[in-house]
């Protein structure tokens, strides 16, 4: 009887301590399982912040590449663009050319060059903002035509300064390499000669109306001017200085042998064509 209580007992104290141990099993199991799954939580949030870091990152590379594409450009930084190219300048304006359809072509210039903004988009309201020597701000593509570098595509806002350019003597510089680096600037000519010009007739004049003379009054007027024996065709641009102007008007008054002295805009077709603005007979 004592063998077989004993026998119960060990047997009972033998289950006890199998339950014990698949207890402590599953208890350890749990806490692995746990741990795992704080594991797992932990790595994906480091993931997600990760995430979240590049991506603020990119948005930041984002909007510093567009601030750079608005960059306001010095001379030197315009003139080193690529054409086709965006640029924004801020310059003041030094005559206004034209407007039409909505479309403004100015001169501009500050105190290291100066540009030629064609077809701006331009209100009327806003041209007539557009004083001589008022600042303002251009946003568009850099291109050329014909060699005269000219900002096109182009829109602008008006901004606090007002400046305007002295003329810069060029003579000295006509037939050279370094003319072009003035384009577009408010340049003089000094003690120049009127040289003969011939009509769609064949006769010699000190001027013609359109470059081979078949135009009328109110059409741009072609003339050649020499220096050191050397002969330049220039012009007075009907939009910029209409056949009422007093540039208009002296340059039709002009005879070949005359000697004169002149301001104007160091415009390119094709090479120097300046667009005069004043003409004074000496």
């Amino acid at each position: 009887m004592k063998k077989c209580i004993a026998a119960l007992m060990a047997a009972s104290m033998l289950l006890a301590m199998s339950g014990c141990s698949k207890k402590e099993e599953t208890t350890t199991t749990t806490t692995t399982a746990a741990t795992t799954t704080e594991a797992t939580t932990t790595t994906e949030a480091t993931t997600e912040a990760s995430s979240e870091e590049t991506s603020a990152s990119e948005e930041s590379t984002e909007a510093s590449e567009s601030k750079e594409e608005g960059k306001v450009l010095s001379y030197a930084e315009y003139v080193a663009a690529e054409m086709e190219t965006a640029v924004t300048i801020e310059a003041y304006v030094q005559a206004k050319q034209s407007w039409w359809d909505n479309k403004a072509t100015v001169y501009l210039q500050d105190e290291n060059g100066a540009y030629f903004a064609y077809n701006m988009t331009c209100t009327e309201e806003d041209y007539a903002k557009l004083v001589d020597g008022q600042k303002i701000r251009v946003s568009g593509y850099k291109n050329v035509w014909s060699g005269e570098v000219e900002i096109t595509d182009a829109t602008f806002e008006v901004i606090d300064g007002n400046w305007k350019a002295t003329p810069v003597d060029v003579t000295a510089d006509l037939g050279t390499d370094a003319l072009i680096d003035k384009q577009n600037q408010l340049v003089s000519f000094t003690g120049m000669k009127v040289e003969a010009s011939k009509d769609a007739d064949g006769k010699e004049v000190a001027f013609l109306y359109k470059w081979d003379g078949s135009g009328a009054e109110g059409d741009d007027l072609y003339f050649q001017v020499s220096v050191n024996g050397n002969t330049y065709s220039f012009t007075v641009e009907s939009y910029l200085c209409d056949k009422d102007s007093e540039v208009y008007k002296a340059v039709k008054e002009l005879k070949v042998g005359d000697t004169v002295d002149m301001e104007g805009f160091l415009y390119w077709y094709e090479g120097v064509n300046p667009h005069i603005t004043k003409v004074t007979k000496k």
